[in-house]
């Protein structure tokens, strides 16, 4: 439950230990260049995870590979803390001047119609940034990077020239122009040239790109879906396959169209991923008859949790940690009664928790859980203190 700053100076400290004089060796060995393959595995594997949680899987597997992909991150700012180049902290600050400037109409006093105003001022906030880094403003498709894949690169380029009023007026010319494309391609075919055809498929597929982002449907991210659905299609008929005792390679082409659309018809019978808005808890106000007990015990508490304290002249005692705020409001006696759970980093912070209820509030600490901790607070509320499950 420790706020985000804490946990990310944490992370950055084990960073550090794991690079410092008898650290782990192969960390010390990293630079740059041997990091890059590990960045893009971590990016890919976010995104896995994404499309699993668009399917109707948990969530929590993906909070772990975003929490790879950020330590790659924190890997690259300490090879350049080492050099003296830049830290951690001016990464954080970096993207938030950033961030800030270009929303002028959320931190400044910029008034905006709509969502297509929002990006056509953001292209001419780049334009002023680069002009005043490099002395002139360069392209408006500057930023879109050649080593990203191509049919996400081709969506980003044509949506940044749209901002500058380059695009179809319609999705109907849009499709359109997908079809001239398609007659090209078939024309480049039917010659037999290899480069034209080339030439005329890379079209398409950059026509098609374009399509994808009118309809506001990634093509990359229906690219990787369908190749996802193929894979499972295609194992539905091995497994057939081999329920049949067919030799390999034995099937006929008939023999597994029949599975194929087999595997379709079961993915109909399949409901579609539902998911409801999920509410984050803001605040949760817990009514209780001694707020000034409360606070006592509370205060050191929180400060262990890596929490903080508000003093409120209303009565109440407010604790904010890990995006949750805490208030205990004054009410008669036993008008609440309840049992909550707090998530532990690890096992050594349940310890640790442990140590010092037991030095400041032993009589807080009642019969819990092997692994967690279990006390209670002067309201009589109880509280679980677990570390992950592994």
């Amino acid at each position: 439950m420790a706020a985000p700053g804490s946990e990310l100076e944490r992370l950055v400290g084990i960073m550090q230990r794991l690079r410092a004089e008898g650290g782990c060796p192969w960390d010390r060995e990293q630079d740059l260049r041997s990091l890059r393959p590990y960045l893009t595995e971590e990016a890919f594997e976010v995104l896995d995870e994404m499309d699993r949680v668009s399917d109707g899987g948990p969530w929590r597997p993906l909070c772990e590979e975003l929490g790879d992909l950020l330590f790659q991150i924190v890997f690259h700012a300490q090879l350049a803390a080492e050099l003296g180049e830049f830290t951690m902290a001016d990464v954080c600050a970096a993207i938030s001047d950033k961030i800030t400037s270009r929303h002028p109409h959320v931190f400044g006093t910029e008034q905006v119609k709509g969502a297509e105003q929002v990006l056509s001022n953001w292209a001419k906030l780049k334009a002023d940034e680069r002009k005043k880094k490099t002395g002139r403003a360069g392209s408006v498709l500057d930023g879109v990077p050649t080593a990203a894949p191509s049919l996400l690169r081709a969506e980003r380029l044509t949506e940044k020239a749209s901002r500058l009023g380059f695009d179809w007026p319609d999705l109907a010319g849009v499709r359109g122009k997908l079809d001239e494309e398609l007659r090209e391609l078939d024309e480049a075919i039917a010659a037999g040239g290899r480069d034209a055809i080339e030439h005329e498929l890379g079209d398409v597929l950059f026509s098609l790109a374009n399509l994808a982002r009118f309809v506001k449907t990634p093509a990359e991210d229906a690219l990787r879906m369908a190749s996802r659905r193929f894979v499972t299609r295609f194992q539905y008929i091995e497994a057939r396959l081999h329920e049949e005792d067919v030799p390999f390679g034995g099937a006929t082409l008939e023999h597994m169209e029949r599975h194929w659309q087999g595997a379709k018809a079961q993915e109909k019978l399949l409901p579609p991923p539902a998911h409801l808005p999920r509410a984050s808890v803001a605040t949760l106000r817990l009514p209780v008859p001694d707020v000034a007990a409360q606070r006592a015990f509370w205060d050191p508490v929180a400060s262990w949790l890596g929490w903080t304290s508000t003093q409120s002249p209303d009565g109440t005692a407010a604790y904010t940690g890990a995006g949750l705020g805490l208030v205990f409001t004054p009410a008669p006696a036993s008008s609440v009664q309840a049992t909550l759970t707090l998530d532990a980093p690890s096992p050594s912070a349940v310890a640790r928790l442990k140590d010092l209820l037991q030095a400041h509030h032993p009589r807080s600490i009642v019969s819990g859980p092997e692994e967690g901790l279990r006390f209670q607070d002067p309201a009589g509320l109880t509280w679980e203190y677990t570390p992950p499950s592994v």
